[in-house]
């Protein structure tokens, strides 16, 4: 696979940074990192974005080889194995992107189906999906488009119907009407009410969106899928944080998760744009994709190093100078 020139130096600086960032975090589980001094903020059991990092443990294991990498990866991913009882949709991110890139390594596929399993018992048949769940407070039936992707992929793998039918959901409910709305809650008995916040100019819903879209399309009919992939196009190639507000923060991270996204519907030309942009204009000489928005409203690191903008920028990059290959099934490397 011919890569561009920028592509194969940049994945290796992104690599190169996860063993910075393990060496300093030891065991606890990085979240964002000062744009300053790149010192990362770190959460004792990786929450929702534990998976992350786990996935960039392992793709460093396979860009070097190195078995020392490989027991580092695994020693993370078994941390992680208790989110699997956790009620909450963001099991799909915690699992399948925390064994995305470890496709093949022994007891990979058996942690893999227990939490797809767990994830398949808590399908509501009334509600047609998964719900948001109760892990992290607040009401437990929703519906969220950050609990989209990795939640298809994984819930495809032991159910199809179910998996179809929550992405379809969500595409149904975020975007029926406009301006698009990105968590709806379900009252039983009064149905579905949209959600203020995340905001409707919420840059990673347009992207987290896509990326479900991506990962479900042998789900969904060829006319479902254009139309779903046009109405989530992103408005530039490294969004504002919020879209109502285009002086305000960019956000990397969105950026970084359209261009995995638009290499898993075929659009290779299109994400390697959007990723050498990120390279260029974004990225530190050692590794540190800056630049990316947590929380905007909160005013929690809005322009930082964020571990889920590092591990897209790294799997995307991973994918287009044929590390990995993100259109197989499983994502398999």
């Amino acid at each position: 696979m011919n890569a561009p020139s920028w592509a194969v130096p940049a994945l290796g600086a992104v690599l190169d940074r996860v063993k910075v960032t393990a060496a300093e975090t030891g065991d606890h589980f990085p979240l964002f990192a000062d744009p300053d001094s790149g010192t990362w903020t770190t959460t004792r059991r990786g929450s929702w974005a534990g998976g992350f990092w786990a996935g960039l443990l392992w793709l460093r294991a396979r860009y070097t080889g190195d078995p020392m990498d490989r027991r580092v990866a695994r020693a993370c991913t078994d941390r992680l194995v208790g989110w699997a009882r956790a009620d909450t949709a963001a099991r799909g991110l915690i699992f399948w992107y925390g064994t995305l890139p470890a496709s093949g390594e022994p007891g990979i596929a058996a942690i893999r189906e227990r939490a797809a399993r767990a994830c398949l018992d808590a399908y509501d048949d009334e509600l047609g999906l998964v719900p948001w769940g109760s892990a992290f407070g607040g009401p437990r039936l929703l519906a969220r488009a950050d609990g989209v992707p990795g939640l298809v992929p994984l819930l495809a793998t032991v159910n199809a119907r179910a998996a179809e039918s929550h992405l379809r959901r969500h595409l149904e409910l975020c975007l029926g009407r406009r301006p698009f709305r990105w968590a709806w809650r379900h009252d039983r008995g009064e149905g579905w009410t949209a959600c203020a916040d995340p905001p409707s100019g919420w840059s990673r819903g347009r992207a987290w969106l896509l990326l479900g879209v991506a990962e479900g399309s042998r789900l969904l009919g060829a006319t479902e899928l254009a139309t779903a992939a046009e109405a989530l196009r992103p408005v530039s190639l490294v969004p504002p944080a919020d879209e109502s507000s285009a002086s305000g923060p960019r956000d990397t991270s969105a950026a970084a998760i359209t261009a995995t996204a638009l290499l898993g519907l075929g659009h290779r030309g299109r994400a390697a744009t959007v990723l050498e942009e990120l390279v260029r204009s974004h990225m530190t000489g050692d590794g540190r994709l800056l630049d990316g928005c947590y929380d905007l409203g909160s005013g929690v690191a809005p322009r930082h190093e964020l571990i889920w903008g590092d591990f897209f920028l790294a799997y995307a990059l991973a994918a287009l100078t044929g590390l990995v290959d993100v259109r197989a099934p499983g994502g398999s490397v």
